[in-house]
């Protein structure tokens, strides 16, 4: 029964990060975050302890830079929401002051992506254009401030990035050196900035093995400069 409720949790999880964040912010989210871990570990090892006290240092390191992390990354979740439903706002009122129906549909017109006119001729850009001016002329200008939606997006950024950083914690809750432990650490990080990569380069129709290699030379650099410093 407890295996199953695990299970069972893990699968709405699996629905509930989904449901606020698109794939690319998803990938975007665990990337920055293992780059950040990677980072603060490799800092904190410079003035690492020796032996247990040192791994200790390190794990609570880990999972606190996690931690902080993903609440920075709630936070700046909730800020580009409200940022994102300003402009809308700001947009619907240029639109209801325009002087007159041309004026308005100038101002639409300049808020439509560039990739989105091209693929339009002039007929239907102003017949696109007009569709939305009929709707935003008679809408109503609300100013809600933070909704329950994007609570639960904030803490989707959160459980993705913890989660998704815990792997660079587990040596330190098995080796008693801290310098293996953190150089185990830094190669799961790498794996794992190698895999997410090549994740991100599906959706971004590019090379995978480009995007995975470069992740990991980034992962690699950063291991090599806090080697040079003695850590």
């Amino acid at each position: 029964m407890p295996i199953i409720g695990r299970w069972r949790g893990e699968e709405k999880m699996k629905r509930f990060v989904p449901k606020y964040l698109d794939p690319a912010s998803r990938l975007g989210e665990i990337l920055f975050g293992l780059i950040m871990v990677l980072t603060v570990t490799l800092t904190a090892g410079l003035t690492v302890s020796e032996g247990r006290a040192g791994v200790r240092q390190l794990l609570l390191t880990a999972i606190g830079c996690n931690f902080a992390w993903g609440i920075i990354d709630a936070v700046m979740y909730i800020m580009n929401c409200l940022t994102e439903r300003s402009g809308k706002i700001r947009l619907i009122e240029a639109v209801q002051r325009a002087r007159d129906t041309r004026a308005a549909l100038d101002v639409i017109q300049n808020e439509i992506e560039p990739e989105l006119q091209s693929l339009l001729d002039p007929e239907e850009r102003e017949a696109f254009s007009r569709s939305i001016l009929n709707h935003v002329a008679k809408a109503r200008i609300t100013r809600p401030g933070v909704t329950k939606d994007d609570v639960y997006g904030a803490l989707a950024c959160f459980l993705l990035v913890f989660v998704s950083c815990l792997p660079a914690a587990l040596p330190f809750l098995f080796f008693s050196r801290p310098i293996f432990a953190l150089r185990v650490s830094n190669f799961l990080l790498i794996v794992l900035l190698y895999l997410v990569g090549r994740k991100w380069a599906q959706y971004g129709g590019t090379d995978r093995r480009v995007a995975g290699t470069t992740m990991t030379i980034i992962g690699l650099v950063l291991v090599g400069v806090a080697i040079l410093l003695g850590g």
